[in-house]
């Protein structure tokens, strides 16, 4: 088949290069969103899938919007079969859906209908999920309601960042909807509607969702620093400025410390939560770089008493 690929953020690359890979398909043009600053000179940056569409020397369409009528009349150009997508990150209108004798296949990170949104997988880091996925389905105008063509399942492990389990289910992913697009092609495959039972959303997770209450359980705690890495990071307040949590492990022989408080010993750190403690492992001060929380501590030498969050000192 013709295919015009969507997508925009590293994550999506995989399913790009698996595409290219394929040799059964040819990949006509890539569809991303628009530069955007980045860096400390917030200097406009092709979009990771842009950069990796022009090494491979196909050519890339960066509408401001998916409906301007310039890049509607050039994907009816094109042509395309089908449209492929990961991650693009804008909303479809009609007069596009209806382009390719295909349509346009989504991979989404979770398994359908489980986590229908922008953030499946730091949903179900939160939610303590211990299986998820990825599921490719035909795109509709509904939010990730469409038939399902295919899934694949992946557990999520008790240490887990968003991170972690978003770039494996990304490389799994990528060959799932590579041999979606055999199947669609080959007339082997067609889409089943996804059940009207188990439906979950998945919004963007903000900031304020990333901030750490130290009276929940210690689980809770754990599950919002891993949900929450690398983005937006789970942040607490000390000493009145924001504190990153950028990794921590579950303690839970020690329940000797009140929510937020802080015991520092030669080479840990350790802070109460609603049930047990957590030790804190690498953290990142206001404007500063990531950092051992035991050189943290040294550094900004924690009295006794004092505590994380905004209760402040005992």
């Amino acid at each position: 088949m013709k295919l015009v690929f969507a997508g925009t953020p590293e994550v999506a690359v995989p399913a790009l290069d698996a595409l290219i890979a394929s040799g059964r398909h040819e990949v006509a043009a890539v569809v991303t969103r628009p530069d955007a600053p980045a860096g400390r000179g917030r200097r406009l940056v092709a979009s990771p899938v842009a950069q990796r569409a022009e090494e491979a020397g196909i050519e890339v369409l960066k509408p401001v919007k998916p409906r301007d009528e310039d890049f509607l009349a050039r994907l009816r150009e094109i042509a395309p079969d089908c449209c492929p997508v990961v991650a693009y990150g804008a909303l479809l209108p009609k007069a596009a859906l209806d382009i390719p004798a295909s349509g346009w296949v989504n991979l989404h990170f979770s398994l359908l209908p489980a986590w229908r949104g922008a953030a499946p997988v730091q949903h179900a880091i939160l939610a303590g999920d211990e299986m998820t996925g990825a599921s490719t389905f035909q795109i509709e105008e509904g939010l990730d309601s469409g038939p399902v063509y295919g899934v694949i399942t992946e557990h999520v492990r008790a240490t887990d960042t968003s991170g972690d389990l978003l770039t494996r289910l990304a490389f799994a992913g990528a060959g799932l909807l590579a041999a979606t697009m055999d199947g669609i092609e080959d007339g082997t495959l067609k889409a089943v509607p996804q059940p009207a039972d188990g439906i979950t959303l998945a919004p963007k997770i903000t900031v304020e969702n990333a901030h750490v209450d130290w009276r929940a359980p210690a689980l809770r705690v754990d599950r919002v620093v891993r949900g929450c890495t690398p983005a937006p990071g789970a942040w607490t307040i000390f000493r009145g400025e924001r504190l990153k949590l950028v990794n921590a492990a579950l303690v839970p022989d020690r329940t000797d410390l009140a929510p937020g408080e802080l015991s520092v010993g030669k080479n840990n750190v350790y802070a109460g939560t609603g049930s047990h403690a957590v030790e804190l492992l690498w953290v990142q001060p206001q404007g500063k770089k990531p950092m051992r929380a035991a050189d943290w501590a040294r550094g900004v030498r924690i009295v006794p008493g004092e505590r994380l969050g905004d209760a402040g000192a005992a």
